[in-house]
């Protein structure tokens, strides 16, 4: 897609739409004092259990650029248009990652519940610009890189057995809280340098911080201190070549303070969205008649399901942020310099103006944006990290448990409450009893 050029429209084209906030009230919502009546909460039920549509309602109501409010009344704008959201990520001048610059710092209280995720004066490479940026990413995708997939692989099937066996005698399980979140995070584990036993800690961690609630500060703190001890033994030269001591020992010039937070970056979102893609590949499967009927059909389906999963019900539904580094017009909107623009990945996935039979299977297209888009976009190797994280769990589960079907009826499922990452509150199943692998090799 070819991003839009806002300096080619026309006069005409910059007025507001017809029932958004600025035609009825004259007045934008945001860059200041004012918050229009009709943006949207960027919380609630809704969001949870049936975003879909209300980002229709959104996109009818505001366009492709809609104006919401976080949590404390705080203003922002999201992103609602794919090719919209391709602009906003390929011009990280214009809508640059340095959080400094938000015009809304002075009505943010010390302890608001999303600091963690937006972070003032965060030293993550999620904040990091330019050369600077470029330099760190490309020594977090060769410490990725470094790791053999298939290596990854006999890791991923080793603790997915281990964690079927702790439930495969007992006929029934919820597979979210036995399987889909305690599994990326051991497999990560490996592969960054974390023991084994605390994976647990660091998955309860990134979830809290992922979903931005009231844990979120102490899920920072948690996940600081885990991988503050980490770095301490990768220097003292203690423990394998893990990806924690290739950071260590590769700074190229970056604070320790900057590498515990890039870590920590690694450990929450590959934990956490693969979790949740793991979860709602599996929801898929058992509820979606396409699926259900090749359950039994091996890997295609799989493969199939975890794709039409990130177009469809994509675990990264909003992403913060972007800052307009000055005034522009954006999907027919005025931003003001300092706003800040989220990215409705999820909304972007759908938007009828590149999709406009939502209801055929996505196939093998992968021009989704789950894994975001431009230069902030997820790296390929950890792309690939998790893509084989979560086959591996749902193919392993299906190879042992063949009839595994869900226990109580799919409109009962409940979602996670976050606006940010869509997971399972619960995925409860049922099965044939079976042995472990150790009773069935004995």
């Amino acid at each position: 897609m070819t991003p839009t050029d806002p300096t080619a429209q026309s006069s005409e084209a910059l007025a507001p739409p017809p029932g958004c906030p600025a035609h009825r009230s004259g007045e934008l919502p945001h860059g200041g004092e004012h918050v229009s009546p009709l943006a949207v909460p960027l919380s609630g039920p809704r969001f949870y259990n049936e975003p879909n549509l209300l980002y229709q309602e959104m996109r009818r109501e505001h366009g492709a650029v809609a104006p919401i409010v976080l949590e404390g009344g705080i203003p922002a704008w999201l992103v609602l248009g794919y090719r919209e959201l391709h602009q906003v990520a390929a011009d990280p001048v214009l809508f640059t990652r340095d959080s400094e610059i938000w015009n809304q710092w002075d009505r943010v209280p010390e302890d608001w519940p999303l600091a963690p995720l937006i972070g003032r004066g965060q030293p993550s490479i999620l904040y990091t610009t330019g050369a600077r940026h470029r330099i760190r990413a490309a020594m977090i995708s060769d410490a990725l890189e470094s790791v053999d997939p298939f290596e990854i692989r006999q890791h991923a099937e080793r603790l997915a057995d281990e964690l079927i066996d702790d439930f495969c005698a007992e006929g029934g399980a919820d597979v979210i809280a036995r399987y889909a979140m305690p599994f990326p995070v051991r497999v990560l584990a490996k592969i960054y340098g974390f023991p084994d036993e605390q994976g647990p800690g660091l998955a309860a961690a990134a979830t809290d911080l992922s979903d931005g609630g009231d844990l979120a500060q102490a899920a920072q703190a948690h996940l600081a201190g885990a991988t503050a001890a980490l770095m301490a033994e990768r220097r003292a030269g203690d423990g394998p070549r893990d990806v924690a001591a290739q950071l260590v020992g590769n700074t190229l010039g970056f604070t320790e303070e900057e590498v515990l937070h890039d870590l920590i970056v690694l450990v929450i979102a590959g934990h956490t969205l693969t979790a949740d893609w793991i979860g709602n590949s599996l929801r898929l499967m058992f509820t979606d008649e396409r699926f259900v009927m090749s359950l039994a059909g091996g890997r295609k389906s799989v493969s199939e399901a975890m794709n039409e999963v990130l177009w469809e019900d994509t675990p990264a539904q909003n992403g913060v942020g972007r800052w307009a580094s000055r005034d522009t017009t954006l999907g027919n909107r005025r931003i003001k310099a300092g706003d800040m623009v989220c990215l409705g990945l999820a909304a972007a996935n759908k938007d009828p103006r590149i999709r406009p039979d939502g209801s055929r299977l996505t196939g093998g297209n992968n021009a989704f944006l789950s894994f975001g888009h431009g230069e902030h976009r997820c790296p390929v190797a950890a792309q690939e990290i998790a893509e084989t994280i979560a086959r591996t769990a749902i193919e392993v589960l299906l190879d042992r448990l063949p009839d595994i079907d869900l226990a109580i009826p799919a409109e009962e499922l409940t979602r996670r409450p976050s606006p940010w990452a869509r997971g399972m509150t619960t995925l409860p199943v049922r099965f044939t009893p079976t042995p472990t692998v150790s009773e069935r090799v004995g």
